[in-house]
Order: structure tokens, then C-alpha cells, then sequence
């Protein structure tokens, strides 16, 4: 996704993996920031918005709805997002995901504990008659990245070298080296999640802002103006 020019305030918002309260929060946060700034603002989501945390289905409403007054939101893919996936369509291979945080992904859906104890296929065939078909067509049609001039934003990072167009959603979704070792800064700024950290990451070439909400409670935001002037907002 390639934006050719940029709004007045950007804010993009790290791994949110199931933590409704401090979303809200956040987004409280933003609105009240933003409230002297004329002009478009954006909310921009880096992925991961489901497991670990206990209301995965429920951020998944929440982003699905219109964004605050006066925001567009552009909700980007994670790989949390994409292990759910590969796991309805092929359980057996990618039972993993149940232990990445899937299950308390699968409560957030209401399933039982004793639904939990059945066989991946089973499991899985359960999580599809609890998940709304639109929350699992919004989930497989997010984009893996958003371009603006100077700035690149995306769940993982990108792999050094490629150009932009040619980038694999798996790097996009799931890289961390040589990505997050390379010093060489490109054209534009990587504000990223994906790899968590205890206070925002900020280096001439990456912006990585997982503060690892579902552990902490802190849930952070990148606050990026028209004069590439940038702060951060966070929960904690």
C-alpha cells in the first residue's frame, strides 16, 4: 500500500495481541493529542492483534469499526494473523500456533476449555463456526505494508538489499536479522513491531515500537508529524 503523500499527524500503534483496555486507552490518548492539529490523521496498526492477550475477538471488532472521529485507520497484517489462518486451513501442520497464544485466542471466541482439549482439526472446525466470516475475510485481506514519502511502515521489518516492491510478505510479517542488525539507513524510515522491547527503538534506519503489551501493559504509539518530528505515546 503506497500513499504518495502525507497526512498531518501519523500514529502508528506496535503489537496490540488481544489487549482491548489498553487499546482503548491509546486511542483516548491520541484523540486528546491530536485535537489542536488540523488536517488528515491517520492510525496506523503494525499487526498482531490477536493471541496472547484475553480479547483477541474483540480488538478485531473494535478495529473493524470506524476509527475515532477525525482518523482513518489502516490496519496492517502480522504473523500472528497469519498463523490463525495457516492454522484453519491446515491444522495438523501448524498446531504450533495453539501454543503462540492461539488458545487464549480461542477463548476470546468462546470456545470452552473443553473444546481447547479436542484434536487440532477439531479445534479448528470449532474456531471456524464461533469466528465471524468477516472477522476471518478482514483478517487474510490486510495489507503487509504502508509506504509514505520518508517512511515505511510494516509488522517485521524488510529484508536489506530488496527494493520495496519486491519484498516477501513472509520478511514483511516475520524477519528480524539481518533486518534489525543492519545499520545502513535506506530511503525512508522502517517503523515496525513484531520484535519486543522495553522502551522504543529508534535508529537512523528502524523505529521499533513493541513494547509487549499482553506482558508489561504498556502499548505504544510512533507520533509523526508533517516535519518528520516524532514522539511516543504509551499506556505506561
Amino acid at each position: 500500500m503506497l500513499a504518495n503523500s502525507r497526512p498531518s499527524l501519523v500514529y502508528a500503534i506496535g503489537d496490540i495481541h488481544g489487549c482491548l483496555a489498553e487499546l482503548a486507552v491509546l486511542e483516548r490518548m491520541i484523540v486528546a493529542d491530536a485535537i489542536d492539529t488540523d488536517g488528515e490523521k491517520w492510525i496506523v496498526t503494525l499487526g498482531d492483534y490477536i493471541d496472547r492477550g484475553p480479547a483477541a475477538a474483540q480488538v478485531v471488532d473494535h478495529l473493524m469499526a470506524r476509527p475515532p472521529v477525525g482518523f482513518r485507520r489502516i490496519c496492517l497484517a502480522g504473523n500472528h494473523e497469519q498463523m490463525l489462518l495457516d492454522f484453519l486451513e491446515a491444522p495438523r501442520q501448524n498446531v504450533a500456533w495453539l501454543d503462540n497464544g492461539g488458545l487464549e485466542t480461542a477463548h476470546s471466541y468462546g470456545l470452552s476449555d473443553l473444546a481447547l482439549q479436542k484434536s487440532p482439526t477439531a479445534l479448528a472446525a470449532a474456531l471456524v463456526g464461533r469466528m465471524p466470516a468477516s472477522h476471518r475475510e478482514w483478517l487474510a485481506n490486510l495489507p503487509s505494508l504502508l509506504a509514505i514519502p520518508g517512511f515505511v511502515f510494516v509488522h517485521a521489518g524488510l529484508r536489506p538489499g530488496v527494493p520495496l516492491d519486491e519484498q516477501t510478505d513472509d520478511d514483511l510479517m516475520w524477519i528480524r536479522e539481518p533486518f534489525l542488525d543492519n545499520p545502513a539507513a535506506g530511503d525512508a524510515v522502517v517503523v515496525h513491531g513484531h520484535t519486543p522491547v522495553a522502551e522504543p527503538i529508534v535508529t537512523a534506519s528502524h523505529i521499533g515500537i513493541d513494547t509487549a503489551v499482553a506482558a508489561t501493559g504498556r502499548l505504544t504509539a510512533l507520533r509523526l508529524d508533517r516535519d518528520n518530528h516524532t514522539s511516543f505515546l504509551s499506556t505506561r
